[in-house]
C-alpha cells in the first residue's frame, strides 16, 4: 500500500484514507489543545481540539425588539446580554478552530413535524401569532427557517466556517443533525451560551449530557428572560447534576 496514494474520504477525524484496492479506517488522530480551564467548581484541563461552541437561539423571534417574544409583551432586554460577550469570544474560539454551530429555532414552511402540544406554548388560546403565523410589524412568519424572525441578530456575524443548525424544539438535539455533525467533528467537549438558560439551553446541555458530551455553561454568554429563579435554578442544575460553569473571560484567559 502506497499511502501517498490513498484520498482522504469523510471529514477528519472521522475520515478514511481510499483507493481502489485499499481503505485505511484507522483514522488520523487530531493533535491535542490541551488548556486549563476554572470553573466554579473544579480546575478542567480541556481539549481544544475537541471542543465546540454552541450558540443557541440567538435570533431575532427571541431578541430583538421587533420579534415574538417582544409581539407578546416579553422584555427582551435580557436576551440581548450575552451579545457584547459572545462578540468578543466567538472570534477568539474561530482563530483557535473551535467550531461555532449556530442552533436557531427554525421550522418547515407547513409545520407538519410540529404536534398540537408544542404549538399550544406559542398560541395558547389559539387566536394569537403563533407558529408560521406573520408578525404584525414585518410580517417574517414567527420561528419559519430562513425568515427574518429565525435569524441571528445582526450584532453577532456568522461566519462562513460556522455551522448552522436548525431546531423544532426546545432541544437541538432531538429531531436534528446536531450530534452526527458533533461526532464526525470529533468534538466531545461543549461550550454552550444563548438564551433561554432554563429552556432551550438548558433542554440541549441536558441532552448532551445524557449522550456522553462535557458541558460546560458560559454565564454571560447565557440570559433568559425568565424570573431570576429559574435562572438560579438552571444554574444549581447544572453545576449539580449535568456539567460545570464558567464565563467567557475564564475562557479568553485559558486559550490565549
Amino acid at each position: 500500500m502506497n499511502p501517498n496514494s490513498l484520498r482522504t474520504l469523510g471529514i477528519p477525524p472521522n475520515a478514511w484514507k481510499v483507493d481502489a484496492k485499499t481503505a485505511d479506517i484507522t483514522r488520523q488522530p487530531i493533535d491535542p489543545q490541551i488548556v486549563t480551564l476554572e470553573t466554579e467548581t473544579k480546575t478542567l484541563r480541556v481539549d481544544l481540539a475537541k471542543a465546540a461552541m454552541l450558540v443557541i437561539d440567538m435570533q431575532n423571534d427571541f431578541c430583538h425588539p421587533d420579534g415574538w417574544l417582544a409581539h407578546i409583551g416579553v422584555d427582551v432586554t435580557p436576551a440581548r446580554s450575552p451579545i457584547d460577550p459572545l462578540k468578543k469570544l466567538l472570534p477568539e474560539l474561530r482563530s483557535r478552530a473551535i467550531p461555532i454551530i449556530w442552533i436557531n429555532w427554525g421550522n418547515r414552511p407547513d409545520l407538519l413535524n410540529i404536534g398540537a402540544a408544542c404549538r399550544h406554548v406559542y398560541n395558547p388560546a389559539g387566536d394569537g401569532v403563533g407558529l408560521g403565523d406573520p408578525l404584525p410589524k414585518n410580517g417574517a412568519p414567527v420561528l419559519m427557517a430562513g425568515s427574518w424572525a429565525a435569524a441571528v441578530v445582526d450584532e453577532l456575524e456568522q461566519k462562513l466556517e460556522d455551522i448552522c443548525v436548525d431546531k423544532y424544539r426546545m432541544s437541538g438535539f432531538w429531531d436534528t443533525p446536531l450530534d452526527s455533525i458533533l461526532r464526525n467533528l470529533g468534538r466531545t467537549t461543549l461550550l454552550f451560551g444563548g438564551v433561554n438558560a432554563d429552556q432551550c439551553v438548558m433542554a440541549t446541555l441536558q441532552d448532551a449530557n445524557f449522550l456522553n458530551y462535557d458541558c460546560i455553561l458560559v454565564k454571560d454568554c447565557t440570559a433568559t428572560t425568565s424570573p431570576e429563579y429559574c435562572w438560579q435554578a438552571t444554574l444549581y442544575n447544572v453545576k449539580q447534576c449535568f456539567g460545570f460553569l464558567s464565563d467567557s473571560q475564564a475562557i479568553l484567559e485559558a486559550i490565549s
